[in-house]
């Protein structure tokens, strides 16, 4: 029992890695909004912009640090080993941001590469004293955009809301189980992630 608890927290971990949240942000929107009437080639170009600067760049950049550096997975997890990761990402999110800029993009768009920005930023102060669950900070995000873009858009998230927050609380736990975070890490990691995105979207909208 206690071996499949973990598999299934190992599954979680892997399956909702925090760069994948812009992307499912997108997706939501091209999707599940009004936003689905956009043309498909504009979709499918903005989509592959958010895959190329928020999963590839960072994914390959990250896996050729730690294998110049020879650490394992977990030893890349240690809170003195994750600056450059942040780094790495950040330097990708911001062309990411400075790419849509320049296309003249919808607002709402950059806002929500801008919070997710905004969030790594303070997980890379935090983390110089303390540790945080990055992958917290996502979900928050993504729930937080979710709920932003229903004040934006006029439309009831009660659906989409009880089920982020019953994967939160899923995610939450296998970071526990794991014994990669504490509580308060994952719940601070949470609320940086909700109240950026928040923050950022409804003041892009604005």
């Amino acid at each position: 029992m206690e071996r499949r608890l973990i598999q299934i927290a190992k599954i979680l971990s892997t399956v909702f890695s925090p760069l994948y949240m812009p992307i499912l942000a997108f997706l939501w929107l091209f999707f599940f909004s009004f936003l689905r009437m956009y043309p498909m080639q504009y979709k499918l170009l903005v989509l592959l912009i958010v895959f190329t600067f928020t999963i590839f760049i960072p994914h390959f950049s990250i896996g050729l640090f730690r294998r110049l550096n020879r650490w394992t997975h977990l030893q890349l997890s240690h809170r003195e080993h994750r600056h450059m990761p942040y780094v790495l990402t950040l330097l990708s999110y911001s062309a990411c941001l400075l790419l849509f800029t320049r296309m003249n993009t919808a607002m709402f768009f950059r806002g929500i590469i801008l919070s997710a920005l905004a969030a790594q930023i303070i997980c890379v102060v935090v983390n110089i004293f303390w540790k945080v669950s990055t992958r917290m900070v996502g979900i928050g995000g993504l729930l937080g955009i979710i709920i932003a873009f229903s004040d934006i858009f006029m439309y009831n998230p009660v659906w989409p809301t009880c089920g982020l927050l019953l994967l939160s609380g899923a995610l939450g736990t296998s970071r526990m189980v794991l014994r990669q975070h504490t509580l308060s890490q994952v719940l601070v990691g949470f609320l940086i992630g909700f109240f950026c995105s928040q923050l950022f979207l409804l003041f892009a909208w604005i």
